[in-house]
């Protein structure tokens, strides 16, 4: 009875964690001069390892142009024909709020989205505190806006093995963050993930 009482207060008192995670190059891109990511595509093991981390989360943040890129999911996934890895993305990606950050979007084309006109730090840490799951940061431009504001809790990385030599950064120019490394692993193509807490 004891075990089972203290098993519901953690449950209860858990709160969500704000999460950034990319897939990227040695050199710390999301993709190339050119805008090419062809590099960066999971295999079957990393799709796996990926769709284990979307796992927890329950709401994910974006702007505009990553929304643009994910709101594929809507349909994507959903053939028998397709991999059981895209299938359980698919149903991942569809199970989560959504919340789209866009001055220029008239609307959101998906279910359980919801749009908002500015990234507001004090609204977000709300919503994380508020939340039993954890939120997700997607794409680099909203994740500066999160990290300079000091609401990231973990950084996670799956390092594809290539230098690409320019284009997106993943993380902002002159940010200094103490981590703490809280996983890595290796896969057979080549690939590595890491994750970190950010601790200061």
């Amino acid at each position: 009875m004891g075990n089972s009482h203290r098993g519901f207060e953690s449950h209860a008192l858990r709160m969500g964690r704000l999460v950034y995670s990319v897939i990227g190059s040695l050199d710390g891109y999301i993709d190339d001069a050119e805008g090419g990511f062809a590099w960066a595509m999971p295999d079957e093991e990393v799709h796996a390892y990926v769709n284990d981390l979307m796992r927890p989360i329950g709401t994910h943040l974006y702007g505009r142009r990553l929304y643009a890129v994910m709101a594929g999911w809507q349909t994507l996934g959903t053939s028998p024909d397709e991999s059981a890895v895209t299938r359980d993305f698919g149903e991942l990606w569809r199970g989560a709020d959504k919340v789209v950050y866009s001055t220029t979007l008239d609307e959101v084309s998906t279910p359980r989205t919801r749009l908002e006109r500015s990234f507001d730090p004090d609204a977000v840490r709300a919503l994380v505190a508020a939340s039993d799951r954890d939120v997700l940061v997607g794409g680099p431009g909203l994740a500066e806006h999160a990290l300079r504001a000091g609401l990231v809790d973990e950084i996670g990385v799956v390092v594809a093995p290539v230098v690409v030599g320019g284009g997106t950064a993943y993380l902002p120019d002159g940010l200094r963050l103490d981590l703490r490394l809280l996983e890595e692993r290796r896969f057979a193509n080549g690939f590595a993930a890491l994750r970190y807490a950010v601790v200061g």
